[in-house]
């Protein structure tokens, strides 16, 4: 197997593991928030939420960052900025 193809499978894969975490904690969250009463379910609801927000982190970090802007979007840029 190549490896840009197994890259892109195993990058692919933590990708859908991290909408599949962020699914479950969301669907955690919710439910656990209709029997706030108990101790347990507050636990339960924190813990979800935390684990949403890291799942989330994890599902931002694993997109490219070095998108850069055209040339030609940043002059439409300033001419909108400059009066």
């Amino acid at each position: 197997m190549d490896k840009t193809i197994k890259a892109k499978t195993n990058l692919e894969t933590k990708k859908e593991l991290a909408k599949i975490g962020m699914s479950v904690s969301m669907g955690l969250t919710v439910l656990s928030s209709f029997s706030m009463k108990s101790k347990t379910m507050k636990n339960i609801h924190l813990g979800a939420g935390v684990a949403l927000v890291g799942f989330s982190f994890w599902h931002y970090a694993l997109y490219e960052k070095d998108k850069k802007i055209k040339p030609s979007k940043l002059d439409k840029l300033d001419k909108i900025k400059k009066p």
